[in-house]
């Protein structure tokens, strides 16, 4: 779902950068790590994932004052054998924990050719895309898997039960366009429905049901409800696989146990599970010639016939670059409703929302 172009505004990445550094030092997250937040949250917002960018800071901010997210984790990690990690982040954010794990396993698969990194005691990390730019800015593959909140029901349920539990897959190719592929395994993101409902819009048919397991485009009753499988009963099992990776193998909580952060009432702590992988390709052939052949694959891929109506094939990955390029250039667009959300919240800690370009 994209931003309505009316009723937005723009602003400089790099202002907005800023300001959210600001907040979160305010209420005392260090610098090192609200850079690092920051970073994560701004960069979907310029690769067009607006769910999971600004509208979310005011969010972390309730619930680290609240102390439902600790802004200042000891993140704990734990190497075992010569390319396993295992990391405890404290209840810190998401983002900050996520970045500090593949920081340290990009050097283990440096070394070993993979590294396996097992996450618990996290919570929302963002996009799982950005880990995998993280490893492709370093020649190295990735795959990175959460877990989250209910969002989608077992094939054939009316409740949620499994977390929309996203999959990505990062791959160098030489360049600045990476082949990147984020998907989770609901028909959509349970954050662009949140979004939905923060905007009062309704959703499309076949994203999700209601409490009785009727369809519905009502986004306050999807949320009530479930979003729906990718690909009906092979999104569900896709789904649990991710749930044993991230919530079991992890230590981590899983299914209906992952609490979620728009909770009002006082729960526990989320305990979201990350699980990485980190491929050095170096150890199975020359960076040079995986490039190579990532080209031929692509052109070729390029070059087949195209439906009516296709001006273009485009591989995973380069919609999210373009849609950077542009809004680097021409700012980031912010609905009304955000703006003032984002306004309110720097009045808080006497922090000036940016102007628009």
């Amino acid at each position: 779902m994209s931003i309505e172009t009316s009723k937005i505004s723009r602003f400089e990445a790099t202002e907005l950068i800023q300001f959210t550094i600001e907040i979160l030092t305010e209420i005392g997250v260090s610098r090192e790590h609200a850079k690092l937040a920051a970073d994560t949250l701004i960069r979907a917002n310029l690769e067009g994932i607006d769910s999971h960018g600004l509208t979310r800071l005011g969010i972390y901010c309730q619930r680290m004052s609240e102390n439902r997210i600790n802004p200042q984790p000891k993140i704990q990690f734990s190497k075992k054998g010569l390319s396993v990690l295992t990391v405890n982040g404290d209840n810190g954010l998401g983002h900050i924990v996520g970045s500090e794990a593949i920081t340290r396993g990009i050097g283990m698969a440096k070394e070993t050719g993979m590294a396996g990194i097992t996450v618990n005691n996290s919570n929302h990390f963002g996009t799982a895309s950005y880990y995998c730019q993280m490893a492709c800015d370093h020649k190295l593959a990735a795959l990175a898997f959460t877990n989250s909140p209910s969002g989608i029901p077992p094939w054939g349920g009316r409740q949620a039960f499994f977390g929309t539990n996203p999959i990505a897959f990062g791959f160098p190719t030489g360049d600045d366009v990476p082949v990147i592929i984020d998907m989770s395994t609901s028909v959509v993101a349970r954050g662009k429905i949140i979004a939905a409902e923060k905007q009062g819009k309704r959703i499309p048919d076949g994203w999700a049901i209601d409490e009785n397991g009727n369809m519905t485009n009502d986004a306050a009753e999807a949320l009530r409800g479930a979003v729906l499988p990718l690909g009906g009963a092979k999104g569900s099992a896709l789904a649990m696989a991710v749930e044993i990776l991230t919530g079991i193998l992890t230590g981590a909580a899983f299914g209906p146990n992952v609490t979620s952060i728009y909770q009002e009432e006082k729960t526990d702590h989320a305990n979201v599970g990350h699980f990485f992988i980190l491929i050095d390709i170096e150890k199975f052939m020359p960076i040079e010639e995986f490039t190579s052949s990532m080209g031929e694959l692509l052109q070729a891929m390029k070059n087949i016939p195209k439906v009516p109506g296709t001006d273009e094939i485009r591989y995973p990955g380069e919609r999210r670059k373009r849609e950077y390029d542009h809004r680097m250039k021409e700012g980031i667009p912010l609905p009304e409703q955000v703006v003032e959300e984002l306004t309110h919240l720097g009045e808080i800690y006497g922090i000036r929302f940016p102007k628009n370009v």
